[in-house]
């Protein structure tokens, strides 16, 4: 009898203990993220290298564009700018961009645009707490320094002829109404009005190129030509700093883009290969039309190309294979070729360093075929089946945030310019912003 019930409770334990198992592995996979110190380090590394995309890179490869009386106006720019929105991201940027209490409660009528308050002053936000598998400091930084760059490529479209007081009140409110909502829609996750609509952007074609690019349009439309604008000679002064810039961005943008995985992990690995397959051919694409159209390939035209193909690759980063990447990049380089010579002459606006023609169209143009390249059918990582419908979905979501952000970037400056005064005045231009605006000269003869 004993032996009887000894069996039976065997029986019954090898029927329970399965469920238990499976119950114990389900507990174990719902459970919080444990930190990983891999992942840690590479979003450590990664973090440094999208700000060094600002500072020192983009800070050269602008200043060696424009004259010599402005070379430390536009550094200066870019300095100021890391330091406001660095400060803006910590008090409340972060919040409105990643904050989702109001989509986890259901609340998706506003907060479908932009996030709430909740971790304002990053409340919240401990040595302990995860996002993925990486410390969460670590990933407010590294969306910081996402923040940081965008508004301050604005500042190619405007460059030689903006206040400096004016700029950093522009930037600051356009990072609030601009680049905070658009993060936010794109980023957030579910109940965020595009990622909703299904748009692919792994690490800011939409976010950071499209929305910089139109913002830039804008603000050269508003302000207006510089003064002797076509007819005076305006070559870059010097071609070194902006080579050794772009050399600089190529290099910081593997943080930017293979960073964007959230992991060190293939995904992050296959990123970095289409970002240098990309850039490459998007320099190869830039000169050669180059040569063809004018006779020479030259050295600006070259690292023009080298930011045209990372910013076309950088929304297809984690969905591309190294072909399709290959094809983002020849076409980008390409056709902001001809946008920022030929289309920009033919329309008469005085985009000063290209920041529409290369970012605002580079953009576009990387956002569309992530649509295509994302397909497993044409060598893609991604779950796209229909390129079609992606198609449309990517064209919905840059048709947005090319209407937003230019309408809102527009009444923003057209309301400064009545307060404050957005130009200098033609005395100041002459002299050059870096006397004129910091009492400074970036040579002494």
């Amino acid at each position: 009898m004993t032996l009887r019930k000894f069996a039976g409770l065997g029986a019954l334990l090898s029927l329970v203990m399965p469920a238990v198992a499976l119950a114990e592995e389900t507990a174990a996979a719902t459970a919080a993220p444990a930190l990983n110190s891999g992942d840690t380090a590479w979003m450590l590394t990664a973090t440094a290298l999208v700000l060094f995309m600002t500072i020192p890179g983009l800070a050269l490869f602008y200043g060696g564009m424009v004259r010599s009386k402005n070379v430390l106006s536009v550094m200066m720019q870019c300095f100021a700018i890391t330091g406001l929105i660095s400060v803006l991201w910590v008090v409340f940027g972060y919040s409105l961009a990643f904050d989702t209490t109001g989509m986890e409660q259901g609340v998706t009528n506003f907060n479908s645009f932009v996030g709430g308050l909740s971790k304002a002053f990053l409340a919240g936000v401990t040595p302990q707490s995860l996002t993925a598998a990486f410390p969460e400091a670590v990933f407010v930084v590294f969306q910081m320094t996402f923040a940081i760059i965008t508004p301050a490529l604005i500042v190619g479209a405007f460059a030689e002829r903006m206040k400096f007081s004016a700029m950093l009140v522009f930037m600051g409110v356009w990072f609030t109404l601009v680049y905070a909502p658009i993060a936010h829609m794109v980023w957030a996750g579910n109940g965020g009005l595009m990622w909703d609509w299904g748009v692919l952007d792994f690490a800011g074609g939409t976010v950071v190129h499209i929305n910089a690019g139109i913002a830039g349009l804008v603000a050269c439309l508003v302000l207006g030509k510089r003064k002797g604008f076509p007819t005076t000679p305006m070559a870059p002064h010097n071609l070194g700093y902006t080579l050794v810039g772009a050399a600089m961005l190529w290099v910081g943008w593997f943080g930017f883009n293979a960073g964007s995985a959230a992991a060190a992990n293939g995904t992050a690995g296959m990123a970095m290969l289409v970002t240098q397959v990309a850039t490459a051919a998007a320099a190869l694409g830039w000169m050669f039309a180059e040569w063809i159209t004018h006779g020479k390939p030259s050295a600006l035209g070259i690292a023009s190309g080298v930011v045209a193909g990372l910013v076309a690759i950088t929304p297809a980063a984690g969905t591309a294979g190294p072909m399709g990447g290959l094809v983002i990049g020849l076409v980008s380089g390409v056709v902001c070729f001809f946008c920022a010579t030929s289309l920009k002459r033919k329309l008469g606006y005085d985009d000063s360093l290209d920041a529409f023609g290369v970012h605002g169209v580079g953009g576009i143009v990387g956002a569309i075929l992530t649509g295509v390249f994302a397909a497993p059918a044409l060598g893609g990582f991604g779950t796209v089946t229909d390129i079609g419908a992606q198609v449309w979905i990517q064209a919905k979501g840059v048709g947005f945030t090319v209407i937003y952000t230019a309408i809102v970037t527009y009444v923003i400056l057209k309301v400064l310019d009545v307060v404050m005064g957005l130009r200098v005045n033609e005395e100041e231009e002459s002299v050059g912003l870096d006397l004129a605006q910091h009492n400074e000269r970036g040579y002494n003869l």
